[in-house]
This record gives C-alpha cells, sequence and structure tokens, in this order.
C-alpha cells in the first residue's frame, strides 16, 4: 500500500479547490494547472504548487493529456485526481496514467469504456438484473431504421447520445413527423461534444424522478452505496437544484434501489467513487439510465446528510485502503439542498454573462456551505461552463432547509455580471417545489409563473441596489463636509438612517 504524498488535479475552478481542501486535511501537498484564462483563478494560488498548461481553449489546456501527464511527471505527482468534466471519464486518460505510473483517482480505464458507451452499459445492466428503460442495444444506422425504431418502441421515445452524458445529444421525440430534424440534430450536437455521433433509442418515461444514487467500491472487492439524490429540477436536461433524501423515494424503496445500484457497481467491478443514475416513474417503478464513473457536481449533499468526505474516500481507495464504511454504517440525518450559481442571465435565454465581480456578498450561517472560486475583482472566462458557485445548505428537516436556502439566496449578492440566484429564490419558492411535488418537467410546467415571479424579484433587487448607491452617494457627501472633516467619531452611515430615517421597506 502506497501512501499518496502530492496530488495534482486535473481540473479547475471550484471543485479543484474542494479537492484540494481535502488533501490539505490529509496532509497531502496539491498541484495545480491553469490555462491562460485562468492565470487569476483562486484554485492557482490555493495549491501548493501551480503550473501553465496551455492556452485558454480546453483543447489546449485541460483536455491535453500529453501535457497533464509531463507536467505530473516533471514535479514527481504520485497521483492525478480528474474532479469532473474534462478527463474525468475519459479511459485513454487513465490509461495514460497507469502506463506512466501515476495513480489515476478513479475506476479503471476498462470500467470507462464500458459505462462510458450507453449501449454496452444497458446490456451490462440487463445481465445483471438492473431494470433498464425500454429501448435498443445498439446504435442506430440511418433515418429509415431510426423511424421504424420508434413506430416498434412507440411515441414519445428519447434519442441519445451512444458515447454522451450531461444532457448533451438528446432529443424528444413527441411523433413520427419530428424524427428527421431531432435525428440529425442528436447526431450532429454528440459529434461536436463527443467526437462521436452514435445514438440509440430509449422508450420515455413520462412524468420522471431523476434519482441516482452514490456508491464507492475499494480494491477488496467491497461496494457500498450512499443513499439517494433528487436531480429533477432540471433545465434543458441540465441539473439546477439537487436535494438529499429524495422526498419522492420511500424507505423501502430507497432499500430496493440502493441493492439494485450495488448490483450494478458488482458487475464492472466496480472502484472509487460513482454514481448509478435511475429514473422513476410516477407509480414509482424505476430504470437504470447511466453510470456516472467520477464525482457529481452535487455530491456535497450526500456528505452532508451523511457526514463522510467523498474526496478523503477517493484518496483512501487509490492507496490501496480497504472501505472502513460498512452499509449498516450509513445512516442518514437532516436533509441537505444544493443549488447551482451560475452567470448567466436568466432574462436573456440564460446566455452566459461573464466579466468582473465588482462585488460579491456571500451568506454564512449555520448549516450553509459554498464550494465556490471567484472573489472581487475576479473575471470570469468565456471560455468555460458558467457555473462560479455551489450553494449547499443543510437542516434537521426538509421544511427547515428549504427555508434556509431561501435566506441565504437572499443574502447572495453578486454584481457586475448576470447571475441565477433570483432566478433560484423562485424556483424554490414554487408551492410544488415546497411540497416536494415536482418531476424533471417541473420547470417546463411553471414556465409562465417562474417568468412573472422572476421579473418581480428582480425588479426589487434593483431597487434596493438604486437605493443603496443613492444612500452610499449621500453618507459620503456628509462624511466628507468640512465640519466632518475633523470628527474622531465612528461613521453612523446604514446605523445612523436606520435609526433617524426610520426601517427601509420595498
Amino acid at each position: 500500500m502506497d501512501k499518496i504524498k502530492k496530488i495534482l488535479i486535473a481540473n479547475r475552478g471550484e471543485i479543484a479547490i474542494r479537492v484540494m481542501r481535502s488533501c490539505k486535511e490529509m496532509g497531502i501537498r496539491t498541484v495545480a494547472i491553469f490555462s491562460q484564462a485562468d492565470r487569476t483563478s483562486k484554485h492557482v494560488w490555493y495549491a501548493d504548487e501551480a503550473y501553465y498548461v496551455g492556452g485558454a481553449a480546453s483543447r489546449e489546456s485541460y483536455l491535453n493529456i500529453d501535457k497533464i501527464i509531463d507536467i505530473a511527471k516533471t514535479h514527481q505527482v504520485d497521483a492525478i485526481h480528474p474532479g469532473y468534466g474534462f478527463l474525468s471519464e475519459n479511459p485513454e486518460f487513465a490509461r495514460r496514467c497507469q502506463q506512466t505510473k501515476i495513480i489515476f483517482i478513479g475506476p479503471t480505464a476498462e470500467t470507462m469504456d464500458m459505462m462510458g458507451d450507453k449501449i454496452a452499459a444497458r446490456q451490462c445492466m440487463k445481465n445483471a438484473q438492473v431494470p433498464i428503460v425500454p429501448g435498443i442495444e445498439h446504435d442506430l444506422t440511418d433515418l429509415e431504421e431510426t423511424i421504424r425504431v420508434c413506430r416498434e418502441v412507440g411515441f414519445p421515445v428519447m434519442l441519445k447520445a451512444s458515447k454522451g452524458g450531461g444532457g448533451k445529444g438528446i432529443r424528444l421525440i413527441q411523433d413520427e413527423k419530428d424524427v428527421r430534424e431531432a435525428y440529425e440534430n442528436a447526431k450532429s450536437e454528440s459529434l461536436s461534444s463527443f467526437g462521436d455521433d452514435a445514438v440509440y433509442i430509449e422508450k420515455y418515461i413520462e412524468q420522471p424522478h431523476h434519482i441516482e444514487f452514490q456508491i464507492l467500491g475499494d480494491t477488496h472487492g467491497n461496494i457500498i452505496h450512499l443513499c439517494e439524490r433528487e436531480c429533477s429540477v432540471q433545465r434543458r436536461n441540465q441539473k439546477i437544484i439537487e436535494e438529499s433524501p429524495s422526498p419522492f423515494i420511500t424507505a423501502a424503496l430507497r432499500k430496493e434501489m440502493g441493492g439494485k445500484a450495488v448490483l450494478a457497481a458488482k458487475a464492472v467491478n466496480y472502484v472509487g467513487a460513482g454514481t448509478i443514475e435511475f429514473l422513476v416513474d410516477k407509480k414509482r417503478n424505476f430504470f437504470f439510465l447511466e453510470m456516472n464513473t467520477r464525482l457529481q457536481v452535487e455530491h456535497p449533499i450526500t456528505e452532508e446528510v451523511l457526514g463522510i468526505d467523498l474526496v478523503k474516500e477517493q484518496i483512501k481507495i487509490a492507496e490501496g485502503q480497504a472501505l472502513t464504511i460498512s452499509q449498516n454504517d450509513v445512516k442518514q440525518r437532516g436533509h441537505a439542498i444544493e443549488l447551482r450559481i451560475c452567470a448567466e442571465d436568466a432574462e436573456q435565454n440564460f446566455m452566459p454573462s461573464p466579466g468582473i465581480i465588482k462585488t460579491i456578498i456571500e451568506p454564512n450561517g449555520i448549516g450553509v456551505r459554498i464550494d465556490s472560486y471567484v472573489y472581487e475583482g475576479y473575471e470570469i472566462p468565456i471560455h468555460y461552463d458558467p457555473m462560479i458557485a455551489k450553494l449547499i445548505v443543510w437542516a434537521v428537516n426538509r421544511n427547515y432547509a428549504i427555508e434556509r436556502a431561501q435566506r441565504v439566496l437572499h443574502e447572495y449578492r453578486i454584481t457586475g455580471v448576470k447571475t441565477n440566484i433570483n432566478y433560484l429564490n423562485t424556483l424554490i419558492r414554487q408551492p410544488d417545489f415546497v411540497k416536494g411535488k415536482y418531476d424533471t418537467g417541473f420547470i417546463a410546467k411553471h414556465a409562465a409563473h417562474l417568468k412573472d415571479d422572476m421579473a418581480r424579484s428582480n425588479k426589487k433587487t434593483e431597487n434596493v441596489a438604486l437605493i443603496t448607491a443613492y444612500l452610499d452617494y449621500i453618507f459620503h457627501l456628509e462624511e466628507n463636509t468640512p465640519e466632518n472633516k475633523t470628527d474622531n467619531r465612528p461613521s453612523s452611515r446604514w446605523r445612523d438612517f436606520g435609526i433617524h430615517k426610520g426601517i427601509l421597506r420595498i
């Protein structure tokens, strides 16, 4: 068993910092890599060492396997943590690490090969007696076959990229007239996103819940699940809000699905932290969706309800240690919600909003966690995903967690760039979300209400900003009058305004 002493994090932003924090607690040195666009990113100065990896474009930097491996070898790195995205599910990267005697903190390349191919994954799960969505176990050859299979499976169907993930290369087909356009668009998007245009068909599960189970497996054959996350609040097949436990899953169903998640992981001899994703219909029938062979963006809510540091567990597994947690040790406590903070303009079709952050006020208090990498004066680059932070709240039950989430979103302030903070605040105040009565169609169902509610929220925020700026200007004038220049009393500013002018209400 080799003790890991230095880890290179082959990623950027908040996930790089999150991994580094666990490393520092374990006494492990950290190595950051950064692109031309990320020279001033927080993860660069947080690491013990940091090295330039290439140009701003991902293919020149965070996807440059040769350069990353070269940096790791030159600076005597023991292991590489891929984070999520970029090379985290690239089997070639895992193989290159193995060939150069660098520990890859994740599953084997063989596991990635199998689970990265959605067709192969479906067949594997079928053989392991894990329920799968009705559909086909081969890539479609042409448009004519696509039309025929759609008729056989029955509309509506989902056309999906065989090598894809993250909501890319997916098209819902409601009837036959939409097949050609969906087929061409899905193949084109799949090719541009994954370098492979292969697609296949699954039956569309109506009113589904997107439920995923966290798993851990070691090199000694031990595999456990760490319960579920509800990931049904999605826009364009991309998750926005996640929570754990799921308000939809019963204790009996949790046990059954958890058992199937472990079977799925055992079917591929899984090693490391991973996720088994399921679709659950309105009658609580569940079907295997896919396996993610990496850490998930939403992993913090599992950490909060279980008290387990998943990154530390990954590192221990990579060192060859056996799991110190048994299935009986896994007990959920309280409730956690994660909200993805993105630099995007919700009023302009969620266009990315790169630029310089002028001010940032992050909320705090009991049960509040922020995984972030930005700061005042930081310029958000245009080259990467617009997510700039993850806001995680925990409370003893779901109602209290929602109340806490509403409070901290109200406190969260970022200026200089557009963000989706008001949009998230609008989402979690919708009655169906508060009641836990929602599925993956939640956002589409409430589109009109969300637009109106968000407009009102944005107007209120704008009013507060204008009044704040005006009052700051007035106080600045007052504090710089001749009679106040020699006054040594501390500035009264907002305190005096609150006492003498009354409470400001918008």
